[in-house]
């Protein structure tokens, strides 16, 4: 137990969607005074940074509407209910891209945001790519990219690359190679 600890006094369920439910928490500090915490609670998520033989990167563009605009991103998706994350990601990639992998490497896990959010997402490289065709859902629109290193550094500066999800990982694929050069 940390001694940061904040008691949940009680707990108001404001939404239940079906991505994420919302809470606000009234909560007791460690130091005797109450406070209130606004949760939004999320069942997870899976992020794939896919690398072809040639070296290249698979990204997928397409419009986040939270943000009005489009950002380029590595494939990525939320956990169904008792699904493992490494099957999540394996079906995240072929159904956003059409690309399947042989070779599939935990990197990481993370939180989002986590001032106000549980959301964790399981971050997976993955290689040995085969081309296929995508599946995309029905309320799902995406124009799939091959990047060199060079190219989403340069999508980083212009702002298209811009979600923390894939700026982690293009910092854990730096720390994956420097391992794997050791």
């Amino acid at each position: 137990m940390s001694h940061f600890e904040e008691k949940t006094l009680h707990r108001e369920e404001i939404y239940k969607g079906k991505v994420v439910e919302l809470a606000v928490d009234q909560v007791l500090l460690p130091d005797g005074k109450r406070s209130t915490r606004e949760l939004v609670f999320h069942p997870g998520a899976v992020a794939v940074l896919a690398v072809t033989k040639e070296g290249k990167f698979i990204f997928v563009e397409q419009f986040r509407k939270a943000l009005e605009r489009d950002l380029l991103e590595i494939p990525a998706g939320k956990l169904e209910p008792g699904e493992e994350p490494l099957t999540s990601a394996m079906r995240e990639l072929e159904e956003e891209t059409g690309y399947m992998a042989d070779s599939w490497i935990f990197l990481s896990r993370f939180y989002t945001s986590p001032g106000f959010s549980n959301e964790v997402v399981h971050l997976f490289l993955a290689k040995g790519l085969k081309a296929g065709r995508h599946h995309l859902d029905d309320d799902e629109f995406v124009e799939v990219y091959e990047l060199t290193e060079q190219e989403i550094f340069e999508e980083m500066a212009r702002g298209r690359i811009a979600d923390a999800k894939t700026i982690l990982a293009v910092y854990h694929w730096a720390l994956f190679q420097k391992k794997e050069g050791e």
